[in-house]
């Protein structure tokens, strides 16, 4: 481009590269306008899962009693986070990537990580995580962290995550129940009660997973936003007629909220969630063994997620460079990990890159303006979270089953003739979901991964790293025999 041009160039066609990367302002704001609507799921689903979490006391994050009146806290602060990270991604390191509060990381807070100590404690590691994480991007340490855990038992990890995921989806919908006398059943589940669908708020599960999937296949954009507006509104339906209730006074009724329409649209948000963390408390209540291998399992997550996030959004938008790595990749990733600290000091969980901003990028955005339409869009919803509240959880929660679809799509990554890898991948996936616990996968994944390789004598295929995390994860499954045998 000539100097001329250059200087007839508007600064900020100059400060963002648009014309550089054959992009112009009108695409860069359709782009982010797009993302937003194609993630802004997430304002809803964080607090449906946090929400009705409660941590080893029996609080609920943003000082809620499990009735959803923290909804729209949690809500707001998820908003705020988003907004503010994916502003922050576009100035810095101008890049089409929208942040927001991780799908799968959130859940494994609330159901592995808040059981064992407060919330404060839980969002604490979540502020540690994201400096540990900060600290090996700035150190240039990611690289040996990044090789230290074979690909193929990172994509096990995803692959478990999805299925864990899916899981919670339709337990939360009813469609999957529990069965109280479990020990004395033949089976710990089933489908519905008595083993047949009963019920609206299922029906209306059903339906709402029918719709997704259906405008997931013809690809129509904001398909998971379109189908949770359209099944609220189905459902706000079937309770103004039938007057199910809640699950508590009815067993036919909804699950975690009941859909009624709130008296305030748009309101003064309320940030009950902020600074909702104790970065020391968990080391107390948990342990140190505990709390370092919640740390290493949200970093291990959080880190290569987003290291296969920034990647494929450059790939899509043509702007990786000959070695493969998106321009700025350390700013990239410097933006990233205070996005999952600032989550965890907002008390709603770690915040990540979004592969949602793909979406965008198809409509043509390639750099961090869009970025910044995205964050602004965030910004604007918090006055709106108040909506979260009429929304149940039937009606959320057909996104999980897909978003596990979604994430099960790597399984194909995985080689399942190869033994050494295929037996550990096989664990890490099943006892995500059987043992309710990301934790649990992850560690019998690595522990089986280093016994198969000493057991075959290839001592010298296991990194360094993974002896030290294998022997954290023995020490954590045998804590409790080893203490009550210590005692």
């Amino acid at each position: 481009m000539s100097t001329q041009a250059t200087k007839d160039r508007s600064g900020l066609d100059r400060y963002f590269k648009i014309t550089e990367r054959g992009s112009t302002v009108e695409r860069e704001v359709r782009g982010g306008i797009v993302t937003f609507f194609t993630m802004s799921y997430i304002i809803v689903l964080n607090p449906l899962i946090l929400g009705f979490a409660p941590d080893q006391d029996g609080s609920f994050l943003g000082g809620g009693s499990g009735d959803g009146s923290n909804l729209a806290a949690i809500a707001a602060g998820t908003a705020l986070v988003a907004g503010v990270m994916t502003i922050l991604m576009g100035v810095v390191a101008n890049y089409p990537l929208a942040l927001a509060t991780g799908l799968g990381l959130n859940a494994f807070v609330a159901f592995s990580v808040a059981n064992q100590m407060t919330w404060a404690d839980a969002m604490g590691l979540v502020v540690i995580e994201g400096l540990v994480i900060l600290v090996l991007v700035l150190t240039g340490f990611r690289e040996a962290v990044f090789h230290a855990v074979p690909a193929q038992l990172k994509i096990a990890i995803s692959v478990g995550i999805g299925l864990f995921i899916a899981l919670i989806g339709f337990v939360d919908a009813g469609f999957v129940r529990r069965i109280p006398d479990a020990a004395h059943s033949t089976v710990p589940v089933q489908l519905g009660q008595n083993g047949q669908l009963s019920g609206w708020p299922v029906l209306v599960f059903a339906i709402g997973l029918v719709l997704v999937v259906s405008l997931w296949v013809l690809k129509v954009r904001g398909a998971i936003l379109i189908s949770i507006i359209a099944t609220t509104v189905l459902a706000i339906i079937v309770e103004a007629i039938a007057d199910l209730g809640p699950s508590s006074e009815n067993p036919k009724g909804w699950s975690l909220n009941v859909p009624s329409w709130p008296d305030d649209i748009i309101a003064t948000p309320h940030f009950d969630t902020l600074g909702e963390f104790s970065l020391l408390g968990s080391w107390e209540n948990a342990g140190v063994v505990t709390a370092l291998l919640l740390i290493f399992t949200l970093m291990l997550a959080d880190f290569f997620d987003t290291m296969g996030t920034m990647t494929a959004i450059g790939a899509e938008a043509g702007l990786l460079q000959e070695d493969g790595t998106p321009p700025a990749t350390r700013r990239i990733l410097v933006v990233d990990s205070l996005a999952a600290a600032a989550g965890g000091a907002a008390g709603v969980s770690s915040n990540t890159s979004y592969i949602e901003s793909a979406s965008g990028v198809g409509e043509g955005a390639r750099t961090g303006l869009a970025s910044i339409v995205t964050g602004v869009l965030f910004l604007a919803a918090i006055f709106v979270a108040p909506v979260v509240e009429i929304i149940p959880s039937e009606a959320a929660v057909p996104a999980l089953v897909l978003v596990g679809f979604l994430m099960m799509q790597q399984v194909k990554g995985i080689d399942w003739d190869d033994l050494e890898i295929a037996i550990p991948a096989f664990l890490t996936i099943v006892l995500m979901p059987f043992t309710y616990s990301i934790s649990v996968g992850i560690g019998a994944g690595f522990l089986a991964f280093v016994l198969i390789k000493v057991i075959r004598g290839r001592f010298a295929a296991v990194h360094p790293l993974l002896w030290v995390v294998a022997a954290l994860f023995a020490v954590y499954f045998a804590i409790n025999p080893i203490t009550n045998w210590l005692t």
